[in-house]
């Protein structure tokens, strides 16, 4: 045992010894903090880099992480409704994990609870909350969490959720205060992002629509300008499908013209419905009409199946106001993507409305030139009718009052045969001059609508509406009496199928290619039996024969009826 003298000495070094230990505390929490701030400013500085929106949402991601030693980081960003997730940014899991979770979270449980309550939260045990939902099997195990909001012009943008501390620590009110300093500027770097995304989707758009202009004022057919519309709409929305749709005269119904893109043929040629199509109900109230997954929505007829692999869908009227709509733009994107934003709708919209306008204009461009056509078919008609035949019916009198003073039988004869001649000639010309003066087929029907309003009668008889498809130019390449007997033949084979297949559902196709015009009607009824009658069909075989064509029937795979009437598509 020491002497007192001895513990005077260790006392006063003890005490300096706690106070290098404090100090060296203090310097290194000091020197932890100046870290930790320049942490924060590079984090800051990393995610204000970023001018497209995905690789800053990444950014930040990353950066969160980093700040506050996390395992497990996500940026959850909140959909147009406020109250679901629409997209989620994970780091920390794997592909594979990803897969065997499944989908992301929608925003239940702890999730939901920052998009409800927009504050900072923090916890010790993630289960141990009221709001706790729990975990998907294959998720990996999650305790200590720390969530923040991220605001964009005092609007709620999404949280920043992090979970699991690395070394067992729990988040501190310091790790809050650094995340939720990051968050700001993150608010900051994504709207700056948005913005510059923005004003490039703005030039992307005026780009298409100045192209589509030139297009049509420099003659190019209508369908390859509509199909134009189709390919500028869905490469600059990111969208699986893209369909346009014009008005079918007298029908009330909609023909899809041009589709491309994923599942495009089971688009191309239908005939919608206005009011159980997305399409049918943005034309019918000259407004855009969305979905969130079309392949679900109960305002929409799922027949025939078209939908496979959609999900959100936006439909806009190509014009409005008081010349009305011309038609509509349907785009799709995949299921499971990011629904259409009210940003988007309304660019869409004006892009459509633009493109109504030059379709405006190219058809005033066309009317005047078939004005200009038709003054000179009046001019002709004019000029031959005052002119030549005056000059004609003068020679004929002279001619015929020669003919009484020639005495020589055969001269008289010529003179004869040719005063015949001239009133032949004159004949001609009348007729003529007629047709230059009629516009040939005005008021008359078409082949499509006339099919559209057969289809529309049978659905009574049916109980259900058929559906229609219809490819090619089928008023302008099928002759009348071929169309005349394609109309009977079509009336004839709904009629059957309403008497005799008991189908809840049938398929109309009426197609042709320049070559051979192919009409088929598809139903899921009961067949046809072996001890039927077969007047019908013996008739319909007869008028396709008469065509130079032929009458085929089928069973499709799934049972019922399938009947294919074709000919030569020539005029007779």
């Amino acid at each position: 045992m020491g002497s007192p003298e001895e513990a005077r000495v260790r006392l006063p070094q003890l005490r300096l010894d706690e106070l290098l230990e404090q100090l060296q505390a203090r310097l290194d929490a000091a020197r932890g903090t100046r870290d930790r701030v320049h942490s924060l400013l590079e984090a800051v500085l990393s995610v204000g880099r970023d001018l497209n929106l995905e690789q800053a949402l990444y950014s930040i991601v990353e950066a969160a992480a980093t700040l506050v030693d996390a395992e497990y980081a996500a940026l959850g960003v909140i959909g147009p409704d406020g109250k679901r997730l629409s997209a989620f940014h994970t780091i920390g899991v794997t592909h594979q994990q990803i897969d065997r979770i499944g989908p992301f979270p929608e925003g239940h449980g702890i999730l939901g609870e920052l998009i409800s309550h927009p504050e900072p939260l923090r916890l010790v045990k993630i289960s141990e909350h009221p709001s706790s939902y729990g975990f998907p099997p294959h998720h990996p195990p999650m305790n200590t969490f720390l969530g923040v909001p991220i605001r964009v012009r005092d609007q709620i943008f999404g949280n920043l959720y992090l979970t699991e501390k690395r070394g067992g620590l729990q988040f501190d009110e310091e790790d809050e205060s650094v995340l939720a300093t990051l968050a700001v500027a993150a608010g900051v770097a994504i709207d700056n992002a948005r913005l510059y995304e923005d004003s490039r989707l703005r030039e992307r758009w005026l780009g298409a629509n100045a192209e589509i202009t030139h297009s049509l004022m420099s003659g190019r057919p209508h369908t390859e300008v509509l199909g134009l519309i189709a390919e500028r709409a869905i490469e600059i929305t990111g969208s699986a499908l893209a369909a346009v749709a014009l008005p079918m005269e007298d029908t009330g119904s909609l023909a899809v013209e041009i589709a491309v893109g994923m599942d495009a043929e089971a688009h191309r040629g239908l005939v919608l419905p206005l009011d159980r199509s997305l399409m049918g109900l943005a034309f019918s109230g000259a407004a855009p009409v969305t979905s969130g997954d079309v392949g679900h929505d109960d305002r929409i007829s799922l027949e025939p199946p078209r939908f496979g692999g959609l999900g959100p869908a936006v439909a806009v009227p190509i014009g409005t106001g008081e010349a009305g709509a011309r038609g509509v733009v349907l785009l799709a994107r995949e299921a499971g993507r990011q629904a259409f934003s009210a940003t988007e709708t309304e660019t869409l919209q004006a892009f459509a409305a633009q493109a109504a306008v030059a379709m405006e204009l190219a058809e005033r461009r066309q009317d005047a030139e078939e004005v200009a056509v038709l003054k000179d078919r009046d001019r002709i008609a004019r000029d031959l009718h005052d002119l030549a035949i005056q000059r004609l019916f003068a020679t004929g009198m002279t001619l015929q009052s020669a003919g009484r003073f020639i005495e020589h039988p055969e001269a008289s004869e010529r003179v004869a045969r040719a005063v015949d001649d001239l009133d032949e000639t004159i004949k001609i010309i009348r007729s003529t001059i007629f047709g230059l003066r009629t516009r040939g087929g005005a008021g008359e029907a078409g082949l499509r609508a006339r099919t559209v309003r057969v289809a529309g009668e049978a659905a009574p008889l049916l109980g259900f509406a058929p559906s229609v498809r219809m490819e090619g130019l089928l008023d302008t390449d099928v002759p009348k009496e071929i169309a005349d007997h394609m109309v009977a033949v079509l009336s004839e084979a709904l009629a059957n199928v309403a008497r005799h297949a008991r189908a809840d559902r049938t398929e109309v196709v009426l197609a042709t290619d320049g070559r051979e015009v192919r009409l088929s009607v598809t139903d899921n009824g009961v067949g046809i039996p072996a001890d039927g009658r077969r007047s019908g069909l013996s008739n319909m075989a007869e008028r396709a024969e008469q065509l130079g064509g032929r009458l085929e029937l089928g069973e499709p795979e799934g049972g019922g009826t399938t009947l294919v009437w074709r000919v030569p598509s020539r005029k007779l």
